[in-house]
């Protein structure tokens, strides 16, 4: 299928962003209910020019689409039945920066207990492939107001769709993004307009994910794994298994565990390691998996949810967004 010229796709993408600003009050970002909300202003620091390592130019880049601070777009689960752990060290489905990084999880193996350290890859594409990854998120209906129903099923995550443009942010959120599909609940739960209005933005998840699915193959890079300079650990006290053997300990080589106070309440603590300490907690994840006890050096034993951080993160408060 021949596709449009690049400077069409851009001009697209920039008309596209000024006429959704319109649909309600500037700044505004419409729920899904329609309902606008105000604009989430962009935190952290300015992203890192090379792969995880952090920088801040005197003057941050402008994008014709957005803030150069923290993803462009970005794609991720929120709530659902979980663990606080495991709610508190969830990755992004995908995260685009203005810089062209394409960030999503790596390949996972099929395997239980699953491995400590979750892999993440990387892909770059150009800057008029950003902006028209934007107007494909903007058509998918990330900021607009169809009714997307609910479908009868209970603690299954929502899907929170971000597009950050100069004019405001959008958030579009979902429920059970997925649960429509013909496995899903039955035909006459949702109507043929919320269905339409759901596999768009399924289909959306997608083409993020796998830029190439819908760039010319020049604007693409190679995906690459993505190395981080620090992993969060979310911590909890260690509770061995009601039966059978006791998984095998690894001494915890990073900060002093439990850290610092995430989430008091839950039980939740959280510790940074960065530079030479985060390659070394990342050596000794390879031989670690999710239900390893980590032992620190006073030998107490520690669960301990190993989370890389983003290029747009800088610390345990980064996390605290789920």
């Amino acid at each position: 299928m021949p596709r449009a010229p690049w400077p069409a796709l851009v001009v697209t993408a920039l008309l596209l962003t000024t006429a959704c600003a319109q649909e309600g009050p500037a700044g505004a970002a419409p729920t899904a209910s329609g309902t606008p909300t105000p604009p989430e202003a962009p935190t952290g620091p300015v992203p890192p020019t090379t792969t995880g390592t952090p920088s801040a130019p005197s003057t941050p880049p402008s994008t014709p689409w957005g803030p150069a601070e923290g993803p462009v777009i970005e794609v991720a689960h929120t709530g659902g039945f979980a663990t606080p752990e495991l709610l508190a060290s969830r990755l992004p489905l995908v995260s685009v920066h203005a810089d062209g990084r394409v960030i999503t999880p790596g390949p996972q193996i099929a395997v239980f207990p699953p491995p400590a350290l979750p892999g993440l890859q990387v892909q770059h594409v150009d800057e008029d492939a950003v902006a028209v990854l934007v107007e494909r998120a903007l058509r998918a209906g990330v900021g607009g107001s169809d009714d997307l129903g609910s479908p009868p099923v209970a603690d299954l995550p929502s899907t929170r769709f971000t597009v950050r443009a100069q004019d405001g942010t959008r958030v579009r959120e979902v429920y059970a993004l997925g649960a429509e599909s013909p496995h899903g609940p039955p035909d006459d739960t949702l109507t043929p307009e919320q269905r339409a209005a759901r596999a768009a933005l399924q289909a959306l998840v997608q083409e993020l994910g796998d830029p190439a699915s819908v760039l010319p193959e020049d604007a693409v890079g190679a995906q690459e794994v993505y190395v981080p300079e620090a992993v969060a650990g979310v911590v909890t006290a260690w509770q061995g298994p009601p039966d059978g053997p006791e998984p095998r300990p690894v001494p915890w080589p990073g900060p002093p565990l439990p850290g610092e106070p995430l989430e008091p309440r839950l039980g939740l603590s959280c510790v940074l390691a960065a530079g030479e300490q985060a390659r070394a907690v990342m050596d000794a994840a390879a031989a670690a998996d999710s239900l390893t006890p980590w032992v620190s050096e006073d030998g107490g034993r520690w669960s301990v949810a190993l989370r890389p951080l983003l290029p747009h993160e800088q610390d345990c408060t980064d996390l605290l967004g789920w």
